[in-house]
């Protein structure tokens, strides 16, 4: 016969089958009654919940961060950062320092755009004809065109993008933001990736690990079809009423039976997951519910179109995470390699064709019902990649362009960030930032900021260091697009 814990299934049963009683009682005193009593792994000191909410550093301008992630580099010659100087110098041979995966070059053939820009909103900011839905929201967006990153290569400009250093290891924003923050909402993770169904990417699981960090802080990733979330149904047949009596019956054995404070410790630690899987297993089916929406709300995603319901679905889920609390969620467009994702490195028209059709209509959807449901002054949306694309081809024919960390574009919104703005420039035909340049750990400090985080104070202590995600040396957010 089984044992747990040193007794036997029928020792077990026979001893905690008084204590039904405690399940009522259990549900008036709550958990925190419970956790007062459990302690660390030391067995000594107090337990403290590492998720529990805290108090920011200041008064905060957003409470969540949705990420959009577009995954391979989009173009920001042919999106954002209008260069009206190539027009008609198509295949024109020029002297230029590039540098991408093809290494460093001194000239190159010109790749005209092969859309066109117009201007939007009041602040007039022109927008190619890639994101005619997008175009529209630009008066809530500050547009920063002079990014830069030290790397060319994707796996090292990921990790920089996504954990502000090259190497692996360290923390990421979603864990950094729940480590300074803890989570609203005990029911959810605090920190959710979803993935496109064509792959992950390059350097997989380090994009969103809590690095040195302990992996309380590290995502829980949804998937983008089928259940979003694996495992919520009880197993083996279990409901999750039942698993709600075996946990005050786990509670009560434990209090009864353990005199040590370590395998008092023991024990809480199994009584955790359980209650963890339990809380999971009774909201996150309501909070990934999309059947609630109405049809016209899962139009404005584009759940209608086979081409954007994929990422629409990702977005509107997020929008239903942040409102319950889930403090950062990043949503990747394209995965595995090649034309999969934004990486257009032989025919930039049929690439970034199909994915901005993929999330363009997306986009938009967010932001609209973000901001008509009074969200978007709480909610800090990034859009961005781990760099754009260079003005010439890679090769000696096609549209393909290389990689170009030297000067790019990323877009925010909401959550005190100004709207219809543009910082920073890139030369006349986008391949070097020029005017204000941003390196992206100045994203990284602004998104801690808005966050309520200062983030040349936000430390983790490891390896003898003061650990940040603006680095040692430190980071100043950009001022100039806050509200």
């Amino acid at each position: 016969m089984s044992s747990f814990c040193g007794r036997t299934r029928r020792q077990m049963l026979w001893e905690t089958g008084a204590g039904f009683g405690g399940v009522a009682l259990s549900g008036l005193l709550g958990s925190d009654f419970f956790t007062s009593q459990a302690v660390a792994a030391d067995g000594e000191t107090p337990f403290e919940n590492p998720l529990a909410p805290r108090l920011p550093q200041f008064d905060p301008q957003a409470t969540s961060c949705i990420f959009l992630y577009m995954y391979g580099g989009p173009s920001h010659i042919d999106t954002f950062d209008h260069k009206p100087e190539m027009q008609g110098r198509d295949n024109q041979t020029i002297a230029l320092k590039t540098f991408g995966r093809a290494g460093k070059r001194n000239e190159g053939r010109i790749v005209e755009p092969r859309w066109k820009f117009q201007n939007y909103g009041e602040s007039g900011k022109s927008v190619s004809d890639l994101f005619p839905h997008f175009a529209k929201c630009v008066d809530d967006v500050a547009f920063i065109h002079s990014m830069t990153a030290e790397s060319p290569i994707h796996g090292s400009a990921m990790l920089m993008m996504n954990s502000g250093r090259l190497l692996s290891g360290s923390p990421c924003i979603g864990s950094w933001l729940n480590y300074g923050l803890g989570s609203e909402n005990e029911d959810l993770p605090g920190f959710v990736v979803m993935l496109d169904p064509r792959g992950g990417p390059i350097s997989g699981a380090k994009n969103w690990s809590s690095g040195f960090m302990p992996a309380t802080y590290q995502a829980t990733v949804m998937r983008s079809q089928g259940n979003p979330i694996l495992d919520l149904k009880p197993r083996d047949g279990m409901s999750v009423g039942a698993q709600r009596r075996l946990l005050d019956s786990l509670r009560e054995y434990n209090s009864d039976h353990f005199a040590s404070r370590a395998d008092n410790s023991n024990l809480a630690a199994r009584i955790a997951s359980y209650e963890l899987a339990y809380r999971m297993q009774s909201h996150a089916p309501e909070a990934v519910d999309l059947a609630q929406e109405t049809q016209a709300t899962q139009e404005m995603y584009g759940l209608n179109d086979e081409k954007s319901a994929t990422f629409g679905r990702q977005c509107l889920l997020a929008r239903r995470l942040v409102e319950r609390g889930v403090r950062f969620v990043q949503i990747y467009s394209g995965g595995a390699h090649n034309d999969a994702n934004w990486d257009a490195h032989t025919d930039i028209e049929v690439n970034h064709n199909l994915h901005a059709a993929e999330t363009d209509k997306a986009i938009a959807g967010l932001l609209t019902d973000l901001k008509r449901r009074g969200l978007l002054d709480k909610t800090l949306v990034v859009w961005g990649g781990e760099f754009g694309r260079q003005p010439t081809a890679e090769y000696e024919k096609g549209t393909g362009r290389d990689h170009n960390s030297a000067g790019f574009t990323v877009w925010m919104a909401g959550g005190g960030i100004k709207g219809g703005v543009s910082y920073g420039t890139t030369d006349e035909l986008g391949n070097e930032a020029v005017e204000n340049r941003c390196h992206v750990r100045r994203m990284h400090a602004t998104i801690l900021h808005q966050m309520g985080l200062d983030p040349n104070r936000l430390s983790y202590f490891y390896s003898g260091l003061d650990q940040k995600l603006v680095g040692v040396e430190g980071a100043d957010p950009i001022w100039e697009i806050m509200s």
